[in-house]
């Protein structure tokens, strides 16, 4: 049966039809797992930020020469970006780091769908599974950084 509301029991369906759980051994280790991938999910978003970080700092060889534009006063991120990217390392670095969002992504809608079963104790194992993830993994700042290189960031 499909709850629509939230319920509290040891009776639970997490994402497939075999992951069942019918005895508060399985129950509580379901939860475990649940409260671990949600750690993990956060582990792989500061991998993430990290590898974007690193990505950015690595000189790229046409930065060194001059600017494919004419100098001017009118500051052109843009241009400059593009020609930043044409460097031989930034293609591997956004595919890399497209990958690591992709499963991040994926990771993170499982997350959402496990809590979707409506199970209290599934709820809480994952928001307490991010809080956790969140305290380790990504308290020191770095996403601070990104939104501050960033001028047109609205939040």
């Amino acid at each position: 049966m499909m709850h629509m509301t939230f319920y509290w029991g040891k009776n639970v369906t997490i994402l497939f039809d075999s992951w069942r759980t019918n005895s508060w051994l399985s129950y509580a280790l379901s939860l475990l797992a649940l409260l671990l991938a949600a750690a993990f999910y956060q582990y792989m978003e500061d991998r993430r930020i990290r590898f974007k970080i690193l990505a950015k700092s690595k000189p790229s060889s046409s930065a060194s020469s001059p600017p494919p534009y004419p100098a001017t006063t009118i500051d052109a991120p843009l241009l400059r970006s593009a020609a930043v990217a044409a460097g031989g390392w930034a293609a591997p670095a956004k595919v890399a780091t497209a990958v690591l969002f992709g499963v991040n992504s994926a990771l993170g809608y499982l997350l959402m769908l496990a809590v979707m079963s409506f199970n209290g104790g599934v709820f809480v194992a994952v928001v307490l599974g991010l809080a956790a993830g969140y305290l380790v993994f990504r308290s020191g700042g770095e996403e601070d950084l990104i939104a501050l290189e960033n001028p047109c960031a609205c939040s």
